[in-house]
């Protein structure tokens, strides 16, 4: 992985356009081709990013550029989609690159590890015609916990939790973002699932189009839970 912070604009020229001033910033570069802007702010979701497969080339300004302080342009460009994110750097405060290793993935607790099992084996909770893709569907920027298809045959990102918050919608969110820019998935709608929804969380992804269900993890392993029950 390479570091940069460096004092820079961005922009981002595809089916979307946006624009980032000149503000200082960390450029991550990873291994598998992505690019990410990070600011000094905002937890770990980027300002922009480029997902693989993609190439960054680095070019010298051109005369305008120059005289605006540009020392050097990045371009990173879509294999699939021509997207690109362009980066004009004005000054380079650290540059460093770092060999991570092979990450052995995110090891989840028990019960959310078995969670994503039973749903992956009882797919059809989630409604009629569904049908399981894959578990642990790699992104960018994280594992997807079950990548679906509904009953017509759209795909569906499903992120579980044993206790769903803000921060599990905000999660899917910006993996649901990712994946719509992916014209071989897109359109993708998201599935937030848990034994138990916040009210805020639960405000917060319908607001974003993210369906919310709730899991019987008792009932999914096929035992009774012991508690009086209404209906």
């Amino acid at each position: 992985m390479r570091l940069v912070i460096a004092r820079c604009s961005v922009d981002y020229a595809g089916r979307l356009s946006a624009h980032l001033p000149l503000a200082t910033r960390l450029l991550m570069v990873k291994g598998d081709g992505s690019l990410l802007v990070h600011s000094d702010g905002g937890s770990y979701k980027p300002l922009n990013w480029m997902s693989p497969p993609c190439t960054l080339a680095a070019a010298e300004p051109d005369d305008d550029q120059r005289a605006a302080g540009v020392t050097e342009v990045w371009k990173v460009t879509h294999a699939k989609t021509a997207d690109q994110l362009i980066v004009s750097i004005h000054e380079v405060l650290h540059d460093s690159a770092h060999d991570l290793g092979v990450d052995p993935g995110l090891v989840k607790d028990g019960v959310e590890s078995h969670l994503q099992r039973l749903l992956a084996e009882q797919i059809e909770l989630l409604g009629d015609g569904y049908r399981l893709v894959r578990r642990e569907y790699m992104t960018a920027i994280g594992p997807v916990d079950i990548l679906a298809t509904d009953a017509t045959g759209g795909s569906v990102a499903v992120e579980l939790k044993r206790r769903g918050d803000i921060d599990g919608v905000e999660q899917l969110t910006r993996y649901l973002e990712l994946m719509n820019r992916d014209p071989l998935l897109a359109p993708v709608t998201g599935v937030f699932a848990a034994q138990e929804i916040k009210p805020q969380a639960r405000t917060l992804a319908e607001d974003r189009g993210i369906r919310c269900v709730v899991l019987d993890y008792d009932a999914m392993r096929g035992v009774e839970s012991g508690h009086a029950r209404l209906f």
